[in-house]
């Protein structure tokens, strides 16, 4: 569910939490072939190529989702991306964390009001925007 992508995002770096993220969309990609996912999520064969490739840090989250909601085994789409936004919010209330402090703790270049955005679906979100803001939340629960 890309949350869930890995049991301790707390000890990664968000670029292992990221690939993380991308093993799981790869293996669906593996399964079903690129053109088939393409043609499937509406996302461009040349994303899932790269994806299937390698890092593909400028795959959007709603993206992702598309692909591994393929996997049958998996909600759709939108489920996916509703639990993942829910997830994110709980972590925040857990650590008594605002987008602010999000926003001067990761390294993205986003100010409160755009991670806000981001997490509530208003702007698009990147698996590496939420590999940064995941690893965070997870970090600073762990305390």
């Amino acid at each position: 569910m890309l949350y869930d992508a890995a049991g301790e995002p707390a000890s990664l770096t968000p670029a292992e939490l990221r690939e993380a993220y991308e093993a799981q969309l790869r293996a669906v990609v593996t399964d079903l072939g690129v053109d088939a996912v393409a043609a499937d999520t509406g996302v461009d064969s040349e994303t899932i190529e790269a994806l299937a490739d390698g890092p593909a840090p400028q795959l959007r989250v709603e993206d992702a989702a598309s692909i591994l909601a393929l996997d049958g085994s998996r909600p759709d789409a939108e489920s996916i991306v509703l639990e993942l936004r829910d997830h994110l919010l709980m972590a925040m209330t857990t650590g008594v964390v605002d987008v602010d402090a999000i926003a001067s703790n990761v390294d993205l270049g986003l100010t409160g009001q755009e991670i806000q955005q981001a997490l509530e679906g208003r702007t698009a979100m990147t698996l590496q925007q939420l590999a940064e803001i995941q690893q965070y939340l997870a970090e600073r629960n762990d305390r």
